[in-house]
């Protein structure tokens, strides 16, 4: 059972406390601020967060660009804008500053490439028309490298191939540049596959660097040992076949170009690996010639004048290409002035296909020693005209069987070889002699001769001339007259000779007669024959 509450006095209960309003410590007058101030806030960090990265490219001339305005584009896109232009402290460069498009960060890899596109009319192509109502802007090639960076150099022309483009790149070597630039066509089998990406001179000033694109699938063609020559312009040749005209196409006459060919079957060869460096020859023929791997220098020493001589002139035995003149340069010895050409020899061209490589060395002999056997059956080198129009010169050796015995001089350095004087000198000599031998002639005496004698004639005529007016003059009418009766009678001739002439029927009268004895008499002689005794006896009486 519960027990009861105790009763509480009336002093001891709690008083109540009057209290006044109780104010409150948030007023809705804030409300409106702060939802601002946080979509603000929201807004700057989404806006930060939304923008790209801002970078550097470095032109050398901020022609067409305007800040704010200039729009960077990846094939055609708009990809980023130019915030601020700006100079460097040496005023040499213009700095670009640029900001790419959030989705676009990962398109600032180190090997990107910008250029500013404008108007630009070349002889490969025609780039930037739609600049002209549009403005400039600029271009952008993504590179494939992972790593980016954020200072950029950009190109002053828009590159010629861009990196999404599948193919590879290779350098071609040649002493001078060519005839053709930046963008002119490479030629496979008459076929564009690739194009001249730039060049630029080698550091030792020798030379020319020429980079060039091949594009896929046409680069597998490209193994080890390719042959490129220059396809510019035109090829005219005239020989024993007549006139050839060749060219790759109508633009390599125009801008020029490239053209490579590949020995053996290019197809199975082991392809040659990127930015791997080749020989640009001068042309087709050159480039397709047979590599040689063995090269034997000589010298030529010459008397005469070796104008018309280049480098590069050809050395020829009857008709086959057996070297090519390397240098040229002038000699003195023992008062004597020479010219010598130092020209490289290849022996493998000359070896017989009976006699080749291997055989001699079964037989023993060394390359001096063919070349020595071949100098004692009488080979020379002389100086030959290869065009009488340009006056050029080869070196051509020959076995001349009238040849004075001579050596090859092997211990000098290069060899020198013997030679003789060329024909066009032979006959430049013989010329000479019979210039001598005319001058010697006294035509001056022979002309005073002459010429009394013509004055001799001259009297000589006009003394028969007056001589025959003289005659003319006596002689004449006598003869006039002579002339006359020789007509009269050759007119009584005439009359006596007519049919109805008197003389005329006496004459066929007495013929006539003449016929009848002669007749007379033939039956005479027969009847003789038949009796001769008539002559004794008499002609018998006829019985009756």
């Amino acid at each position: 059972m519960a027990e009861p509450t105790p009763e509480l006095e009336p002093a001891e209960l709690p008083q109540a406390r009057i209290a006044g309003p109780r104010r409150s410590m948030f007023s809705l007058v804030w409300i409106v601020p702060l939802l601002a101030a946080l979509i603000g806030g929201w807004l700057a960090w989404k806006a930060i967060s939304e923008q790209g990265p801002a970078f550097i490219i470095r032109f050398k001339t901020a022609e067409g660009l305007e800040a704010g305005k200039t729009k960077i584009k990846y094939k055609s896109v708009d990809v980023g804008i130019v915030e601020a232009i700006e100079l460097t402290r040496d005023r040499s460069t213009v700095l670009v500053h640029a900001r790419m498009e959030k989705y676009a960060e990962d398109y600032l890899a180190e090997d990107s490439r910008f250029w500013v596109v404008r108007p630009r009319i070349t002889g490969t192509s025609v780039q930037g028309l739609g600049t002209l109502l549009s403005g400039a802007y600029i271009g952008m090639d993504v590179g494939k490298k992972r790593k980016t960076t954020r200072d950029f150099t950009g190109l002053e022309q828009q590159p010629v191939v861009t990196a999404d483009v599948p193919g590879r790149n290779f350098v071609l070597k040649s002493p001078t540049l060519g005839s053709f630039s930046v963008g002119a066509p490479v030629y496979f089998r008459k076929i564009v596959v690739g194009e001249v990406e730039s060049y630029a001179l080698d550091a030792d000033g020798k030379g020319v660097s020429i980079r060039i694109f091949v594009r896929a699938p046409h680069d597998q063609y490209i193994n080890k040992e390719p042959r490129f020559w220059e396809a510019s312009g035109i090829d005219l040749k005239l020989d024993a076949s007549g006139v050839r005209l060749e060219t790759e196409s109508f633009a390599s006459i125009v801008i020029g170009g490239i053209a490579f060919q590949t020995r053996g079957d290019g197809a199975t060869a082991e392809p040659a690996a990127e930015n791997a460096e080749f020989r640009l020859f001068r042309n087709r023929d050159t480039a397709l010639a047979y590599r040689d791997l063995v090269v034997m220098p000589f010298t030529f020493r010459f008397k005469e004048s070796l104008r018309g001589l280049t480098i590069g002139a050809p050395v020829d035995f009857r008709g086959i290409i057996v070297g090519e003149v390397t240098d040229i340069r002038p000699q003195f010895e023992n008062d004597e002035v020479y010219i010598v050409a130092f020209a490289n020899v290849y022996p493998e061209r000359t070896a017989s296909r009976q006699i080749g490589e291997s055989e001699r060395v079964k037989q023993g002999l060394t390359r001096e020693q063919g070349f020595d056997a071949l100098v004692e059956s009488g080979m020379r080198a002389q100086l030959r005209t290869g065009n009488l129009i340009t006056g050029q010169l080869y070196i051509a050796l020959d076995i001349l069987k009238d040849a004075k015995p001579d050596r090859i001089a092997w211990r000098e350095s290069p060899p020198r070889f013997p030679t003789v004087t060329g024909t066009f000198t032979g006959i430049e000599e013989n010329i000479a002699q019979i210039t001598k031998k005319l001058a010697a002639v006294p035509f001056d005496a022979i002309g005073k001769d002459l010429r009394r004698a013509l004055e001799t004639l001259d009297r000589t005529l006009t003394s028969v001339e007056q001589l025959a007016r003289q005659v003319g003059n006596d002689v004449a009418p006598e003869l006039r007259a002579s002339l006359v009766a020789l007509r009269r009678s050759l007119a009584e001739v005439d009359r006596v000779m007519a049919e109805d002439a008197p003389l005329q029927q006496d004459a066929r009268a007495a013929l006539r007669e003449v016929a009848r004895s002669a007749a007379s008499l033939r039956v005479l002689v027969e009847y003789l024959e038949r009796h001769p005794d008539a002559l004794l006896r008499g002609k018998p009486e006829e019985k009756p």
